[in-house]
């Protein structure tokens, strides 16, 4: 049959499901919004978790990670079929209680340090049925430009009835500026955070908090520190099930998960942050938590396993486990 003698019928069963292939199915909750590439939500008990696509990072591997040595890095990205550079995600998530909407992360926004594959967490927030006008909160879970970047555009918040949170520490160190005329190279992430966070601090409304902290029923604050000063995880508990947001304790899974010993350049303190990325690791796998991760493939929202031999862990996707 030429694609002139389809039935009525015919062409609307084949853009259905053009559509649906496009769009992915809706497998984890009873939900009539439709998906999109760039937002993938389910349900964590009585809370709806919505993942948001800001884009892509081109990572250069042996630029990033100090350890181990560039030819056991190839030879794990190769597990993978990964080159050298490899493309990585970064994602932002909401958290819907039913009584308060909430944001961890904010993407890059309209920063261009980065390239040009960024910027989309917006854009995918109001495509996932949200606008910036109902983030309650904003909890962020460390300072760099892709967490931070997206709160402002030309000055002005974007989120503009939201109070920001973040542990004290993390505050102490990028917002002063003090240390960011000491800071050398690292002086640009200073800059950046005192950008975006300046109309929240004006208004009254950066409220950061000390340590392990309760911040909505529901929803916790985790010390998580090593990669910047006061990095934090968040732990979010309904109806039995749990899912803790990691922010940056994981870049590339198929070096960080095999070898959770392999260690960034950039990190603050090398050995708390691969103290924090054993001790979550070891923790995820043991309580079978979900977790959300900044820079995991998208969505970034899944479980680990351990692995019966090497003392790594494995990936396993909520996409899979659910459906999308």
């Amino acid at each position: 049959m030429s694609r002139f003698d389809m039935t009525p019928l015919t062409r609307t069963f084949r853009t259905l499901l053009l559509l649906l292939l496009l769009a992915g199915l809706v497998g984890a909750r009873a939900d009539p919004r439709i998906e999109s590439p760039g937002w993938y939500s389910a349900k964590i008990g009585r809370f709806t978790v919505t993942a948001l696509w800001d884009g892509t990072i081109p990572m250069p591997v042996e630029q990033e990670f100090s350890a181990p040595a560039p030819a056991r890095l190839k030879t794990l990205l190769a597990r993978d079929s990964l080159g050298m550079t490899v493309p990585m995600s970064v994602n932002a998530f909401v958290i819907d209680t039913g009584q308060r909407i909430v944001m961890v992360d904010a993407g890059t926004g309209a920063l261009r340090t980065f390239g040009e594959g960024l910027g989309r967490v917006l854009a995918n927030l109001r495509a996932a049925g949200y606008s910036p006008e109902q983030i309650d909160e904003i909890y962020l879970t460390h300072m760099h430009a892709d967490h931070v970047g997206g709160l402002t555009v030309d000055g002005r918040a974007v989120y503009p009835n939201a109070v920001v949170r973040a542990d004290a520490r993390e505050a102490g160190h990028y917002l002063s500026r003090e240390k960011m005329a000491a800071a050398g190279p690292e002086k640009p992430d200073f800059e950046t955070a005192i950008a975006a966070l300046e109309p929240y601090v004006r208004s009254g409304r950066f409220k950061p908090f000390d340590g392990p902290a309760d911040l909505i029923a529901g929803v916790k604050a985790l010390p998580a520190r090593g990669h910047t000063p006061g990095h934090t995880m968040y732990a979010v508990e309904s109806d039995g099930e749990k899912l803790v947001v990691w922010g940056d304790l994981v870049h590339i899974a198929a070096i960080e998960l095999p070898l959770p010993t392999a260690a960034m350049a950039y990190e603050a303190d090398a050995a708390e942050a691969r103290a924090s990325r054993l001790r979550a690791l070891r923790d995820a796998a043991r309580e079978r938590t979900w977790i959300a991760a900044a820079h995991l493939g998208f969505p970034g929202v899944g479980k680990v396993r351990a692995d019966a031999r090497g003392g790594g862990y494995t990936w396993i996707s909520m996409a899979l486990v659910r459906g999308r």
